[in-house]
């Protein structure tokens, strides 16, 4: 029949498991205990031969479903992998003999752990079907790009070098963004000694030759609907005439914002015509075109110049900014070389509490600026105030420790930029789903219930998983870059764009095919729901990080596949457990933690379920074996999509049938989440926080039940968690469900 289910189980010999293991045992378990069809060892599994052993049998013997008994299911992906077969892998290497000691004592544990190994493959292998693409893919070759500066002109630019159409909105009347207001930019190339022209003529000269660029002036995103693959965006114009266009992937490339200089009166901003901000001294550059710089109160010729640096920022005083935007001190030396270049007598100094030049230009670009004469100088500027030739500047000198009063005819303070970000959805209250109490300016327009613009990362900038994957946003499909998603000058900026063009090309060839796009690039699977079952209790639509879940008129969940990022956070916070995935589900995994060979009390070994997140806590656990680092024999680990995924029946389920505790590794929560989707391990502290009731439930210990936060460099730590609850369990004692 079709749909008969056939079980291969394939046990490896290499890389000393043949020589730490009874292999021959573990064949019989997956045949009698696990109940798998055809059973085969082999030598080296992944080499050519294994593989074609197993091939053939799924070509031949009707195989649809193999275990795999070998190393870590994070190894070997390429030689293990096996069309239209669902898959499981049962870890006997990192997971067995390279976290136990290879001696005699430790032999018998040792077998023990990979006995369980097996039958947890075997049983959780029985609930899994091999998933399908999803129905809802669409294809759609066109990138929009909101943003018509520098970064979303080289992402335009980049996109449409690849073969894939673009179009370009930008809500002024020209292309180019600030940059085109600048009279030069930090060099961009070797020896970084001089500024260089912005390249904006010519990079708006390359769009405009492309015919496969469409630019949209004067306008601005007024909707945005759908998912990858199939986004719909309404553009408006100021006129207000309105044009849809449809595209696969989107890229915000909106910019940043001078941050406002009036809110530095101490700084005699508004008070002096000669206190200006570096904007400012970029107009009176372009108009010197090389000439005398004149300052702005008389036009008389600029002799002495001081820049202020930070000025604004890197400050907790209200109305000012708490980071530093990247490129100001390179921005200041550059345009102390207006005046240098001009003539290498005008006197011009940069007060600075730090000095901070990033990226290629760098030291080489501060260099020159000495070999010029700028005056560097460290100091705390408390004031400037009008004086009668010009503007005073009082600063404490950080090296001479002396307090100092010196005129200028021009100050130029180095203000920071403002994230272009749109409507912060943490802050703008709403009346309903997707409908704002206020009426707040918005980027992308949205039409997610769970807010009109990306969500926003400390002071203002756009959600970005700036650890793991820069450009990815909580809305997939849709990607963020420049200094929109964090600090960063024009060049880092300009590698920002490419870097989110790629992205999102991939993205919108993933939504062809059906297939997640990241972090689990290529899975198919998407969840699948039991309306029947739903209590309409809505916690799927409001934790789901990602914006895939929306509401029916009757308030039951609609889930947008091609949104979803795999995670099962939906899955782990469903009380019911009507939603799962076809290759990972709360019976997958229910079977493998519950089928293992459970010892009495009188045996003395205790049993200690791990749930591991596969991108962090797994990989350092593995890492962790790699290096000798051993861990308790009477853990049994199994790697989770994400902790968000885990769903409290599996706690109850596994105290039930007899472990002693309960690990729970996942990743960094917080303002610096290192999670790979985003909030699934700060969902999942929050209900394992509510576990407590649970255990009194079952008269058993709080502290059989520990939740943590492990980075994937933790191979020391990680090991050592495990370690510390079996010194729990052996000073609480063992559960009492065994009795």
């Amino acid at each position: 029949m079709a749909d008969e289910i056939k079980v291969g189980a394939y046990i490896c010999k290499g890389c000393g498991l043949g020589e730490r293991l009874d292999c021959g045992q573990l064949a019989t378990i997956a045949e009698r205990e696990g109940k798998a069809n055809l059973v085969r060892e082999h030598d080296f599994l992944c080499n050519a031969e294994g593989v074609a052993m197993i091939q053939n049998d799924i070509d031949n013997e009707g195989v649809n479903k193999v275990i795999i008994a070998a190393c870590s299911r994070r190894s070997k992906n390429e030689a293990f992998n096996f069309e239209n077969v669902a898959i499981s892998r049962a870890n006997l290497r990192e997971g067995v003999i390279w976290a136990r000691p290879d001696d005699d004592e430790s032999r018998e544990t040792t077998q023990e752990m990979a006995a369980d190994y097996v039958r947890m493959g075997c049983f959780e292998i029985k609930y899994m079907k091999l998933p399908n693409a999803n129905a809802e893919a669409a294809s759609n070759d066109r990138l929009l790009v909101v943003g018509g500066g520098v970064v979303g002109m080289t992402a335009a630019l980049e996109a449409a070098a690849a073969g894939y159409p673009v179009t370009l909105v930008e809500k002024s009347d020209r292309l180019g963004g600030g940059a085109a207001f600048e009279y030069k930019r930090v060099p961009e190339h070797m020896p970084y000694a001089d500024p260089e022209d912005t390249g904006v003529a010519e990079m708006v000269a390359k769009i405009e030759a492309s015919d496969k660029i469409t630019v949209h002036l004067n306008s601005t995103i007024t909707k945005t609907s759908g998912a990858p693959g199939r986004f719909s965006v309404d553009i408006s114009t100021e006129s207000g005439s309105t044009a849809t266009e449809n595209v696969g992937a989107i890229i915000q490339a909106s910019g940043a914002t001078p941050y406002d200089a009036s809110q530095l009166p101490e700084l005699g901003y508004g008070k002096s015509k000669d206190v200006i901000d570096r904007m400012e001294l970029e107009k009176l550059a372009m108009d010197a075109n090389g000439g005398p710089i004149k300052r702005p109160s008389d036009g008389k010729e600029v002799r002495k110049v001081t820049f202020v640096q930070c000025a604004g920022q890197r400050s907790n005083k209200e109305g000012h900014l708490d980071y530093c935007s990247g490129d100001c001190c390179l921005t200041s030396i550059k345009q102390a070389m207006y005046f240098k270049d001009q003539n290498p007598e005008i006197e011009t100094e940069i007060l600075f509490s730090d000095l901070r030049t990033p990226g290629a230009p760098g030291e080489d670009f501060y260099r020159s600026g000495q070999d010029k004469m700028i005056t560097f100088r460290k100091g705390a500027v408390s004031e400037v105030v009008a004086g009668g030739n010009g503007p005073l500047v009082k600063f404490k000198d950080l090296i001479l420790d002396e307090d100092i009063e010196a005129e200028a005819d021009l100050v130029v303070l180095a203000t920071g930029m403002v994230a272009n970000s749109g409507v912060d959805i943490d802050e703008v209250p709403q009346n309903e789903p997707g409908e704002w109490a206020v009426n707040a300016d918005s980027i992308l327009n949205l039409n997610y219930r769970q807010g009109k613009d990306l969500p926003h990362l400390k002071y203002g900038f756009n959600d970005s998983h700036f650890i793991c994957f820069p450009y990815e946003t909580r809305r997939t499909g849709i990607y963020s870059c420049g200094p929109v998603r964090r600090p960063m000058d024009t060049q880092q900026a300009i590698e920002d764009a490419t870097g989110a063009a790629l992205k999102a090309i991939q993205s919108l060839e993933s939504a062809k095919l059906g297939r997640a796009a990241h972090p689990r690039s290529g899975d198919l699977s998407y969840p699948s729901f039991r309306k029947e079952g739903c209590t309409q209790c809505k916690r799927c639509t409001v934790e789901c990080p990602f914006g895939a879940i929306d509401e029916d008129e009757r308030r039951f969940p609609v889930f947008n596949e091609s949104r979803c990022r795999r995670c099962g956070t939906c899955m782990g916070a469903c009380p019911v457990r009507v939603i799962s995935f076809e290759n990972y589900s709360v019976d997958s995994v229910g079977q493998a933690l519950k089928n293992i060979d459970m010892p009495d009390e009188f045996e003395e070994k205790p049993r200690i379920l791990v749930l591991a997140c596969e991108n962090d806590a797994y990989p350092a656990l593995d890492m962790a074996a790699q290096q000798g680092n051993a861990y308790s024999q009477w853990a049994r680990v199994i790697p989770i999509r994400c902790l968000g995924s885990v769903n409290t029946i599996w706690i109850t389920d596994a105290l039930n049938s007899g472990y002693d505790g309960a690990v729970l590794m996942g990743c960094q929560k917080g303002e610096n989440y290192q999670c790979h989707f985003v909030k699934g391990s700060e969902m999942a502290q929050y209900r394992m926080s509510k576990v407590d009731d649970t255990l009194e439930t079952l008269n058993l210990e709080k502290e059989r039940v520990a939740t943590y936060e492990v980075a994937i460099t933790d191979i020391d730590r990680a090991p050592q968690l495990i370690n510390d609850m079996a010194a729990t369990i052996e000073k609480i004692g063992m559960s009492p469900f065994k009795f």
